[in-house]
């Protein structure tokens, strides 16, 4: 399916009558299945993510999606009409369709945007075209899992990132270099194609050349004459101490490559931090819950706890704490916001399960001299 042919309700795998949470649910599904973290040994599933996404943007946004569905009723996108590569209509006239609305609205659509423009806004100067010079690469977003205690202090992770860039070899042409070049037959070197639906006809980039207008005699052995390439770079990230889940860092020029010598884009990592089966943190602070036996809680004790440096604190307990009873370590917490926050301490009181006979003939004595009921 080319990009002009995608079916964002069958990307969904929704129905064209389906409602906004009916959409969300399938959105939040397909993305959780192809999540590049999820699939590390499988290239296509970014690209399947990529288009999960895409669909969404599109339909969950009231306005993009009545454009969207206004498109597939005239046959934009290669469900009703002719196709490329049937019968040729005249170009449609530059005066716009009824309705007044520009495709360049649609910026969530990506490559759709321009391709929208080009068929529907004739009367503006070539602001849908791509510029001919040099052009920055795109911004590559993804999600990183961190352990609670790199995200608390502080450290390295190592990334294998999925990048569809421009190839480098063939400079993004498709053809091999040195080959010879033939404009396109399918549409006769304009780098694109008419189609038609009763009186209504709309161009489209050619589909046998990518809009290209021409035809490589080899094509590019490292992209196979895609143009682009898919690889997985491996980098090393420097986690900031105290970050949260949410939290992003950028990291210039680790995006995808710049075409035609433009800069490469940027990396955007966001980061997710793992819960751990010990401390919870709350902000700067940490808690963490500490066992202790009945002795210990009547007579008073002393704690070797342990805290989020490394280092082991001794916390001294009065005679009579009760369960559930809170102590502060100042300055054990996460460091981070130019300050570092402090652990906090909760003692539960552990009671045993069984006693034996001369135990609870004990506990009961103790309890008379105490003056207790039970």
């Amino acid at each position: 399916m080319t990009t002009t042919d995608k079916d964002y309700y069958a990307i969904l795998g929704v129905g064209e009558k389906a409602g906004g949470d009916e959409i969300k649910k399938a959105y939040r599904r397909l993305a959780k299945r192809y999540h590049p973290d999820a699939n590390r040994n499988d290239p296509k599933a970014a690209d399947r993510f990529k288009e999960v996404g895409e669909a969404h943007s599109v339909l969950s946004d009231p306005a993009k999606r009545k454009k969207y569905d206004h498109m597939r009723r005239l046959g934009a996108f290669g469900f009703g009409g002719a196709r490329g590569g049937g019968p040729r209509s005249s170009p449609a006239t530059s005066s716009s369709p009824s309705g007044g609305f520009s495709f360049e609205d649609l910026g969530g659509l990506g490559g759709f945007s321009d391709i929208f423009s080009s068929i529907f806004d004739r009367g503006k100067k070539d602001t849908a075209s791509k510029p001919k010079g040099p052009r920055k690469g795109h911004n590559v977003e993804y999600r990183v899992e961190v352990g609670f205690m790199t995200a608390a202090n502080g450290g390295r992770v190592s990334l294998s990132v999925p990048i569809t860039e421009e190839c480098a070899t063939c400079s993004g042409s498709g053809g091999a270099p040195g080959t010879e070049w033939k404009p396109c037959d399918e549409c006769r070197g304009s780098g694109s194609v008419s189609f038609g639906q009763g009186g209504f006809a709309v161009k489209r980039p050619c589909p046998a050349c990518v809009g290209r207008g021409r035809k490589a005699g080899r094509p590019c052995e490292a992209c196979r004459g895609a143009g682009e390439v898919h690889q997985n770079r491996k980098i090393q990230v420097a986690v900031p101490a105290g970050v949260e889940t949410g939290s992003k860092v950028r990291l210039t020029g680790q995006g995808e490559r710049g075409e035609k010598g433009g800069a490469p884009g940027d990396l955007v990592i966001t980061f997710k931090v793992k819960s751990h089966r010990r401390f919870r943190r709350d902000g700067l602070d940490v808690h963490v819950k500490v066992a202790v036996n009945m002795a210990q809680a009547i007579l008073g004790s002393k704690l070797s706890v342990d805290t989020i440096s490394g280092q082991r604190v001794v916390l001294r307990l009065p005679p009579g704490t009760q369960s559930g009873t809170r102590f502060r370590i100042r300055g054990q917490g996460v460091r981070g916001k130019g300050r570092t926050g402090d652990q906090f301490v909760e003692v539960v009181v552990r009671v045993p399960d069984s006693l034996t006979g001369e135990q609870e003939d004990r506990i009961k004595q103790f309890a008379e001299s105490a003056g207790l009921e039970w």
